[in-house]
């Protein structure tokens, strides 16, 4: 598996408006935009930082994944992102380590991404994402 860098830290929020101005009026981070994968029964924003963002969650649905988040320990960094080279072939070695898998194979996530998640059980309590992205 080869990971090239973290692509982003999700930050779960109640509301976006609200959150997004620590980030833009304090920190001087461009607002990249918002979008809503229903799916996932959430809303992203993006913040560039160099390489990398940060990535603003606010939940669509109160029983979406951010919700239950929210509601059990309050607004934070809910996930870590690193971008792998080859998503199936992460998810597979680490399938092979034992590591258990929120989801076994990819699914879409926002801005396109193919994405993944490992189970906190499997990586001392923090919830990691696969990312994958065509630039």
């Amino acid at each position: 598996m080869k990971i090239l860098k973290i692509d982003h830290l999700g930050i779960a929020v109640k509301s976006i408006d609200e959150g997004k101005n620590f980030w833009t009026d304090v920190l001087g981070l461009e607002f990249e935009g918002s979008e809503t994968v229903a799916e996932q029964k959430v809303t992203t924003a993006f913040f560039p930082v160099g390489e990398s963002e940060v990535e603003l969650l606010e939940s669509i649905a109160p029983d979406g994944p951010i919700a239950k988040y929210l509601e059990k320990k309050g607004e934070g960094i809910q996930h870590v992102a690193f971008r792998v080279e080859n998503i199936e072939a992460a998810l597979s070695e680490l399938k092979e380590k034992g590591i258990r898998l929120i989801d076994e194979k990819p699914r879409i996530g926002a801005g396109g991404a193919r994405i993944a998640f490992l189970h906190p059980k499997s990586t001392n309590g923090v919830l990691v994402e696969l990312c994958e992205r065509k630039d």
